[in-house]
């Protein structure tokens, strides 16, 4: 889900290797007459000369073809992840879901292992793109938290086409310095209002605002504000999430999925609707620049979207026995804590003390039980009702 800093630890595909003559395109190789043991005799000589021909690398060499969301894993698991198996990862990245989708709806993608966002996923699941879990291969599955897992199933029922490797809360970031500049020093930025409320949000209006350019996080947060059902597809209630979006819009400087972290990082803007583990990064940027800014991220009371971002192997993988190594890999507690501490964004595995305390206590990343239950996930729109938020987001967006 985290769009930042693209093309970390990349690699292109590699070319396979170069042809070599077969017997066939050796004269002179047979005597022409052999008899049944001498032929036998033969054939073994040229088994043996043809395994000579190949590098020795090559006969070895594993590779498994990960495309992934940007600057979401530590560099330092996949250069262990080869050191440990003997399989080099080929490392790709992309920066949304309709860029993986369209790679993956095309067929032959390449790809071994792939990072679906769970309404993506359903919709993936249902054109028969991934093959299922080989759950034998996957005995870190063990690890997997049933909390998150049951949710999952609401995209891929039964979990029987992906696991989940990261989740977060789409939420507010914030300067603390601005609210308590706007609002008085005590004041709590802890409810939609703030982003849908054009009193409230108009007060941040100088200092900068920017919002999530994805119509799947913020019509649903503007339909839980209005008490409506965040995946509606009524064309009523569609319109007066739009209306509500319309009156806020004079008062957003950008729609981005990814700007507003180094925005608020900085201090270019002080208000922003974000995914989680996003606006964690933020906080910690602007901490290690010591520039005196500090973010703050708040999930609102009247409850938010919850995304899952999965692993899953395309139908057609060409290493499919390399691709369920890196997925079970990716599962272990140790490993997940990893990848967790240097996205700031809670894994799919059952909270461990591996994780950073920092970030293990903090309950905008791991919330606690009442939050949970004011979390909702979003489902995958029919291409009528898709086809209608597509053009009133573009409305709202453009301002026309």
């Amino acid at each position: 889900m985290t769009q930042s800093l693209a093309g970390l630890h990349q690699t292109p595909f590699e070319l396979g290797e170069s042809g070599i003559q077969g017997p066939s395109q050796r004269s002179g190789w047979f005597p022409v007459a052999l008899g049944a043991v001498a032929v036998a005799t033969a054939i073994a000589l040229i088994v043996v000369h043809l395994a000579g021909s190949f590098p020795a690398g090559a006969q070895q060499r594993r590779v498994v073809n990960f495309y992934n969301w940007s600057d979401y894993v530590d560099p330092s698991v996949l250069d262990d992840f080869t050191k440990k198996t003997g399989i080099t990862v080929r490392y790709d990245t992309f920066d949304s879901s309709d860029t993986l989708e369209a790679k993956l709806l095309a067929g032959q993608s390449g790809y071994d292992v792939v990072v679906p966002t769970g309404y993506f996923l359903a919709r993936e699941i249902k054109a028969g793109i991934f093959q299922k879990l080989d759950k034998s291969r996957l005995p870190n599955m063990v690890h997997l938290w049933p909390e998150i897992a049951r949710r999952l199933a609401a995209y891929d029922p039964g979990n029987q086409y992906a696991v989940n490797y990261m989740w977060g809360t789409t939420g507010i970031g914030y300067s603390v310095k601005a609210v308590r500049q706007i609002f008085g020093p005590n004041a709590s930025v802890d409810s939609w209002a703030y982003v849908f409320d054009p009193d409230k949000i108009a007060k941040f209006r100088d200092c900068g605002i920017h919002l999530l350019d994805s119509s799947d996080d913020i019509m649903p947060a503007a339909l839980q504000y209005l008490h409506l059902n965040p995946n509606s597809s009524d064309p009523v209630d569609l319109e007066k999430a739009t209306n509500l979006l319309e009156r806020i819009r004079p008062y957003v400087r950008k729609f981005h999925s990814s700007e507003y972290i180094n925005a608020l990082a900085t201090g270019e803007i002080c208000f922003a609707v974000g995914y989680s583990g996003d606006i964690k990064q933020a906080a910690k940027r602007a901490m290690e620049a010591k520039s005196g800014i500090e973010i703050g991220y708040s999930i609102p009371r009247e409850g938010a979207p919850l995304w899952f971002d999965n692993l899953a192997i395309p139908k057609g993988a060409p290493h499919v026995a390399e691709a369920n190594e890196l997925v079970n890999y990716l599962l272990d507690p140790q490993v997940a804590a990893r990848n967790t501490n240097y996205v700031s964004y809670a894994n799919g595995d059952r909270p461990s003390s591996f994780i950073d305390k920092s970030i293990l206590d903090d309950r905008s990343i791991y919330p606690d039980a009442a939050t949970m239950a004011r979390l909702f996930t979003i489902v995958a729109h029919g291409l009528k009702t898709q086809r209608l938020i597509d053009r009133l987001w573009t409305r709202i967006k453009t301002g026309e």
